[in-house]
């Protein structure tokens, strides 16, 4: 009885030295952050007040950063900051992380940029007014449509060409990994009709004659190309280009990307382009996650 009293009085005095979460180092709690997904971070900033400081630690997030989270702040951010805020947005990695987050437009507006919080890679998205588009300009032949449904609040929709060669670049960057490119294109004129939206196929044609050709090539060497037939109208699809790998994140690479279909001998059109997508080689099959 006597040992047995002695080691419950025992327990009784261990459990009453035992430490709480609140005694807990913040600098274990930042190296458990360095393992959680985002979004688990700030559930548990809620915690109490070590947690709170542990989740604001540039440690944690510049962890959470690309490595080339320094060019993306001077191509991305700094162009949409007023002079006296620059500074700011630079000085603490999780605002830094919170804005490359959201879909950012550089460029005049004609590109955007946002950070896939998985990958940690960033996806572009480039307007077809940054590419260079055969009658572009020439209302006989390219409408540009407001709509709801684009990145940038207007699609290119192309009423009648013989030749089309749709062409663009860009010098970016690029975390190292695999990309993807991919066009988003629509078979039929997207219109709304007593608020309900409908599609107009009455000028598509000339895309079941010979297939589209899609290309890519990189300033260090790389191709891709594939071919294939537009039949499915009245949806928006993400056509995929071809894929590069990027090695050295400190090397800008130029990407070189185009849709061609230059077979004169038929006319073709009925056909949107919204934009040309850049992303990691995994959020390729995500059709939806670029919407």
């Amino acid at each position: 009885m006597g040992a047995t009293s002695s080691s419950l009085t025992g327990s009784e005095t261990y459990a009453g030295k035992l430490c709480g979460l609140e005694d807990v180092p913040e600098n274990c709690i930042m190296a458990m952050f360095m393992y959680m997904e985002p979004p688990e971070i700030c559930i548990l900033a809620r915690v109490n007040k070590s947690f709170h400081r542990a989740s604001r630690s540039d440690t944690v997030w510049e962890h959470k950063l690309p490595r080339n989270y320094k060019f993306l702040v001077r191509r991305i951010l700094e162009d949409q900051q007023q002079e006296g805020e620059k500074d700011k947005v630079i000085s603490r990695t999780k605002e830094i992380y919170a804005r490359l987050c959201r879909p950012n437009l550089f460029d005049a507006g004609t590109k955007e940029a946002w950070l896939d919080k998985r990958s940690g890679k960033v996806c572009l998205a480039i307007s077809p007014k940054a590419m260079k588009i055969t009658g572009f300009d020439d209302r006989r032949y390219w409408e540009h449509i407001s709509s709801d449904e684009s990145r940038f609040g207007s699609i290119a929709y192309l009423r009648q060409v013989w030749w089309l060669e749709a062409v663009g670049n860009i010098r970016f960057e690029f975390a190292p990994g695999k990309y993807s490119i991919l066009f988003k294109l629509h078979l039929g004129k997207p219109l709304r009709k007593c608020g309900r939206k409908i599609c107009c196929l009455e000028q598509v044609h000339g895309w079941d004659i010979k297939p589209v050709r899609f290309q890519l090539s990189t300033s260090d060497g790389q191709c891709d190309m594939s071919e294939r037939y537009f039949n499915e109208p009245g949806r928006w699809v993400y056509h995929h280009v071809g894929d590069f790998v990027v090695e050295d994140e400190n090397l800008p690479v130029w990407v070189k990307f185009s849709m061609l279909q230059i077979d004169c001998t038929h006319t073709k059109g009925g056909l949107c382009l919204d934009c040309v997508i850049i992303c990691p080689f995994e959020c390729r099959e995500k059709s939806t996650y670029f919407d």
